[in-house]
């Protein structure tokens, strides 16, 4: 495999060369083409990069797919490819400009799900390829505000908001009429001992605090846990939300019809991505990483490239976002544009109040 192998810096510079190229035409590399490109490092000869390719080709790492044609990376190609740009790092002055163009992107956006949805929408235009972003799933939500409305006889408006920004509503029946000083007061009990409690955590000490208590406080507990169970039933886990853009940009760069049709469907099922990401993006992870073996989670996703990495704000997953590709997608920027993004999450996804 490529990242067993020890290549001379000719032997680099040349499956680079290749690669780079194959990358903006799609087209078989030959070796006159990449001796006319080789301007910076020392003159090389057709014949010298014919030899150097032969070498390349018996190493795994380029292939020919017709007698006559020149070469094309494989797949081990791509990785020893990435392998490299991940010990270079981000360049300056791409850096820069890309950082500038995400920045513009989101002037006025802010809250988590509003910050992904604009990044999966960046991550298409600036790769060409599906950008994904994918909230974490709302089990683990914490507590920020919640809020009582009284609506009519027995009817009740609960507003619930998030710290990552997510709005949840919910009109509730109740089995008999409640006061709007009483509302105020279970909403206000709630705000000051639960916030920045998960929802599952406010359930669990409700219910501690009711076998508990046998006292006046008691009524109040219970009128405050009667509220919270309708507003968050048990087992009520809003599924993440997921974002989808660029889809058509995977149209133009696929031949085979019934394969591009079993990819798209694949990506229109939003669960299935969830569970894609999930199987290859730890949370815990600091670094974008790169998977070339979807079809592994998912044989649809055959021939195309994962780019993702976990969304933080506050040392906290708030959920992951990433890029799916060809092969043949530009991975320094895409790379960059990826870590960038999850970097200044922070920053740009301040929290709704």
């Amino acid at each position: 495999m490529a990242e067993t192998l020890r290549l001379t810096a000719r032997q680099r510079a040349i499956l680079t060369a290749i690669i780079e190229s194959y990358i903006e035409t799609g087209e078989p590399v030959g070796s006159s083409t990449i001796a006319r490109l080789n301007r910076e490092g020392p003159a090389m000869s057709p014949a010298t990069v014919r030899n150097e390719m032969a070498e390349l080709a018996e190493a795994g790492l380029l292939e020919q797919p017709h007698t006559s044609s020149g070469r094309i990376p494989t797949a081990h190609a791509f990785r020893f490819y990435v392998e490299q740009l991940s010990r270079v790092g981000d360049p300056d002055l791409d850096s820069e400009r890309l950082r500038t163009q995400i920045d513009r992107s989101f002037v006025g956006i802010a809250g988590t799900q509003a910050v992904l949805e604009r990044a999966s929408h960046v991550l298409a235009t600036l790769s060409s390829g599906v950008g994904v972003a994918i909230a974490t799933s709302s089990d683990g939500e914490v507590l920020e505000h919640v809020h009582f409305s009284r609506l009519a006889a027995a009817s009740v408006l609960a507003v619930v908001v998030t710290r990552s920004g997510m709005v949840r509503d919910r009109v509730l029946s109740l089995d008999r009429d409640v006061t709007p000083g009483e509302l105020e007061t279970a909403a206000n009990f709630l705000n000051e001992n639960f916030r920045g409690w998960s929802v599952e955590q406010v359930r669990s000490e409700l219910g501690r605090l009711v076998e508990c208590e046998r006292s006046e406080y008691q009524k109040l507990l219970n009128r405050v846990q009667q509220l919270w169970i309708k507003t968050v039933p048990a087992g009520d886990v809003t599924p993440p939300p997921v974002y989808v853009e660029g889809v058509a940009n995977l149209v133009s760069s696929q031949v085979d019809g019934e394969r591009l049709r079993e990819m798209l469907a694949a990506l229109e099922a939003k669960q299935r991505l969830v569970e894609l990401l999930n199987a290859y993006i730890d949370s815990r992870q600091q670094s974008v990483r790169v998977v070339f073996d979807l079809e592994e989670q998912a044989p649809q996703m055959a021939g195309l490239v994962l780019i993702a990495a976990p969304a933080r704000r506050a040392g906290e997953s708030r959920g992951t976002i990433g890029v799916i590709g060809t092969t043949r997608m530009d991975y320094e920027n895409t790379m960059n544009a990826v870590s960038y993004l999850s970097r200044v999450f922070d920053r740009i996804a301040p929290t709704q109040q």
